[in-house]
Parts: C-alpha cells; sequence; structure tokens
C-alpha cells in the first residue's frame, strides 16, 4: 500500500522491518465495523439477538462485554435497526473503547472529556458508570459540538455537560477526578485504504504542540493523588510516548501501567514506555496509543 514517504519515514526510523510489515499491512486490509452495546438502554444478549434476526454475525471480544466485531460488510444494514434507532448500539472502533476502560471512572466522581466529539468515548465513560458520574464534554468546533450533543441525548448519558470550548480555556479553578484526553492527532493509526490525508514533518511539529499543551492542561484540572488518561489514534512516538516524558518531566505526575492481561487479544507495537499501549492496526484494530498517569499529591 502507498503511503506519504514522510509517514513511511518515520515508521522505517521507529519499528524494525518486521513491525513496519505489520502496519502496513494493517493499513491495506479492510477493517470490520465493530460496535458498543450501550447498556444505559439495553444489554449484550438483547442486542446479539436482535443482530441475529436481523441476519447480521456478530462476534464477541475477549476484553469486554459490550464489543461486538461484524461480519464483513454488514455496517449498512445496521442503519435500519431498531436497536440503532433507540441508541441501543454505537458503531465505534475497538481501539477507541480502550482509554475509557482503563480510565476507569467511578460513580459520584467528575470526569472531564477534554475532546469530545463526537462523543462515543464520553457515552462510554456514562455507561461504565450507570449514569452516575458527572461527566464535562468538550468540543470546540461547533459543528463538531452539535454532533456531540445529539449522541449524547441518543444514547441516554444523562449526566454528559457538553461545552462548545477549547478546554484549554477551563478556569483551573476546576478540579475533576478523572481527566481523559483523547487528543487530535495525525491519525497516522486510522490509515486506511483509499487515503488521501497529509504527513509532513510541520503539520507533526503543530499536532505535538497542541497535544503537549492540552496534556499540561489536564494535569492542571486534575486533582492531586488522582487519575488521568491519555490517548490517540496515532502511531508515531513523537505523539506518544515523548508528549507523555514532557509531562513526566515536570515532576507532576506519574506513569501507572496499563494492566496487559485486561487487553487479551489486542494487537500489539512496541513501546519505549513500559506500561504504556500501541496498538498495531489491522483488520479489527486502528492503531491507538493509550498511557495512564497520575498526578502526584501536594507536598
Amino acid at each position: 500500500m502507498d503511503i506519504p514517504a514522510f509517514l513511511a519515514g518515520q515508521l522505517a526510523s521507529q519499528y524494525d522491518e518486521a513491525d513496519v510489515r505489520r502496519i502496513l499491512s494493517g493499513y491495506g486490509v479492510q477493517r470490520r465495523t465493530t460496535l458498543r452495546v450501550n447498556r444505559l438502554r439495553t444489554n449484550a444478549d438483547a442486542v446479539r439477538a436482535a443482530l441475529a434476526e436481523a441476519g447480521i454475525g456478530a462476534e464477541p471480544v475477549a476484553w469486554s462485554e459490550d464489543a461486538l466485531v461484524l461480519a464483513a460488510g454488514q455496517e449498512e444494514a445496521l442503519a435500519g435497526l431498531a436497536v440503532y434507532s433507540r441508541g441501543e448500539i454505537y458503531v465505534q472502533s475497538l481501539s477507541s473503547m480502550i482509554p475509557p476502560l482503563v480510565l476507569d471512572a467511578k460513580p459520584g466522581e467528575n470526569v472531564l472529556d477534554m475532546a469530545a466529539a463526537p462523543g462515543g468515548k464520553t457515552t462510554q465513560i456514562a455507561a461504565l458508570t450507570e449514569n452516575r458520574a458527572m461527566i464535562t464534554a468538550c468540543e470546540r468546533n461547533k459543528a463538531r459540538a452539535e454532533r456531540l450533543r445529539f449522541n449524547v441525548e441518543r444514547q441516554g448519558a444523562s449526566h454528559v455537560t457538553v461545552m462548545n470550548v477549547d478546554a484549554r480555556q477551563l478556569s483551573d479553578l476546576f478540579a475533576f477526578d478523572r481527566v481523559l484526553l483523547d487528543a487530535p492527532c495525525s491519525g497516522s493509526g486510522t490509515v486506511a485504504q483509499g487515503f488521501r490525508g497529509r504527513f509532513e514533518a510541520a503539520y507533526l511539529a503543530r499536532t505535538v504542540q497542541l497535544q503537549t499543551s492540552l496534556l499540561h492542561k489536564a494535569i492542571r484540572l486534575l486533582k492531586p493523588g488522582h487519575e488521568m488518561v491519555y490517548s490517540t489514534c496515532s502511531i508515531l512516538r513523537q505523539e506518544n510516548e515523548q508528549v507523555i516524558e514532557s509531562a513526566l518531566r515536570t515532576g507532576q505526575v506519574e506513569l501507572l501501567p496499563i494492566d496487559d492481561a485486561a487487553f487479551e487479544g489486542v494487537p500489539r507495537l512496541p513501546v519505549t514506555l513500559a506500561g504504556t499501549l500501541c496498538v498495531c492496526p489491522d483488520e479489527r484494530y486502528e492503531g491507538f496509543f493509550v498511557a495512564r498517569l497520575k498526578k502526584c499529591a501536594r507536598r
């Protein structure tokens, strides 16, 4: 598969030949449609029964009772189903379901989703906490914020406040128990057939600058002794480990390991920071990076 020369060079400089071949193979396959059962509206058994009745094959995922993988070419059939129109399912990549699980928000907590649109992770957090966490979901783009509101309402996430604002503009007087920063990125993990995106050094540098400023803001908004998750749909270390390292150097946060056993079967790429997770793109997964951080308690 042909990819931009700059991206090809980055992959070759960061991964060995075998891993580059795995990445390029993942770029070239037709990715399967995956969905999340919305436990605020229904349960997995009911969704599997509805899909079976409609002749739609669905396979379970070892690490999530809410995740299903459809047989190839069946996404279009979902739109006509009642479970879709009633918000009982949400079409979401498997990789993007991982950060909310790592975040592990609890009922009663105040949670910030810093770059929330279109709402998959926001509504997943709401479902995981049984609508008993207070979630603030930020999106700076007006049209995307409206889409976020639509999905929040459709999914029945009743304790979500949507803010059409750049999360970096939030007052530092806010204090959250958990923060999810799924940062804007190059999308180097989501390259697929027909890709027409742009990769160049200046664009990557601007993206890293944005990610770094968002992460440092997230740390200011997080309560001491509490946890956050940083994630991207990139597999480039400039956007991942190097951004995390910039935060670790401040001494304000520590890196907590992600439990490898919790994500059985997820295809992985090597990382330079032990305890982080980098997902290799393949037929089921987009390329993704996830890191778990804890803010140091005040001395």
